[in-house]
């Protein structure tokens, strides 16, 4: 299973995509980045780059689910506010591409990765780094991140419990 995690965000989006084989613990990186945006562009213009980026990045590596990282409200609302936005435009061409999106908090993700929920982001990262066998740490830290959201729902969101308590995020309204 093809597996893109994300680490929502305005100025960085981390994103990751691997490859889980399902029949144990193997998982493989398929490749990782981050979208960045600049702070002196207008707000819908970081959106736009991120949604845009975004889908090229699902077009070319074909996913079969998305994993997302739930937002952390710091006490900035301004910016609270903004990357809830970005994250919208994330969900959006998640949802567009068909693709079942699965949401899990950073104390999900830290309990399935590290098997801590309160683990510091350097064990998280080392964890990341291991799981992946890779040479060096993913850059920047919000890379790791969606990789670790990644690995969180190969290691928990794959499982038959989780079918039944984790179904995947439905955005169909009903129109009145």
């Amino acid at each position: 299973m093809i597996i893109l995690g994300i680490d929502p965000g305005i100025a960085i989006v981390g994103w990751g995509v691997i490859d889980y084989n399902g029949m144990g613990t193997k998982i493989k990186p398929v490749a990782f980045g981050s979208i960045t945006t600049p702070s002196e562009e207008k707000t819908e213009d970081r959106i736009k780059d991120v949604y845009d980026s975004l889908n090229i990045i699902i077009e070319k590596h074909k996913p079969e689910a998305v994993a997302i990282e739930e937002l952390f409200f710091n006490t900035n609302q301004k910016t609270g506010i903004i990357v809830a936005e970005a994250r919208g435009c994330i969900l959006l061409s998640c949802r567009q591409h068909n693709l079942p999106i699965f949401e899990y908090t950073p104390l999900q993700i830290k309990q399935a990765v590290v098997g801590y929920g309160r683990a510091q982001k350097k064990q998280v990262i080392d964890m990341v780094t291991m799981f992946l066998g890779l040479r060096e740490a993913p850059k920047p830290d919000d890379t790791a991140d969606a990789l670790a959201a990644a690995i969180c729902h190969a290691h928990t969101g794959t499982s038959r419990l989780a079918e039944y308590y984790n179904k995947p995020t439905s955005m169909a309204g009903k129109i009145k």
